[in-house]
């Protein structure tokens, strides 16, 4: 099992063409798996449903790798399982996470992944 030591990781997704995309995010690992909370209609998401291959990477706030690349593979979590996670990241991050929850409402409804590391 891997342990990420950091208050971000940043997530690596794809475009169609294979480009790859980073993005630093919040996580909460949970039994060996990697939980992120995000909006539905951002383009992680959009990315996410034709490629759920994901790399991660313990980096500070504006993405700067601060640690080995995993690789992983992502799948949307349960909606009924959706608040559990946005709980669990709430706990986590405190304030700021339910600040970014109310700043972020018009982006679409609020979404989980679960990313399994290889």
């Amino acid at each position: 099992m891997h342990e990420i030591e950091s208050r971000y990781v940043l997530l690596e997704t794809y475009k169609r063409d294979g480009t790859a995309v980073c993005t630093p995010v919040w996580f909460v690992s949970k039994g060996g798996t990697i939980y992120i909370v995000t909006r539905d209609q951002t383009g992680k998401v959009k990315r996410l449903r034709n490629n759920a291959g994901v790399r991660l990477a313990a980096c500070g706030i504006r993405g700067a790798v601060k640690g080995s690349w995993l690789s992983g593979t992502s799948e949307f979590v349960m909606p009924e399982k959706t608040d559990e996670v946005v709980s669990w990241r709430d706990e986590k991050y405190g304030i700021l996470a339910r600040l970014a929850k109310f700043l972020s409402r018009g982006r679409g409804d609020l979404i989980a992944l679960a990313i399994t590391l290889k």
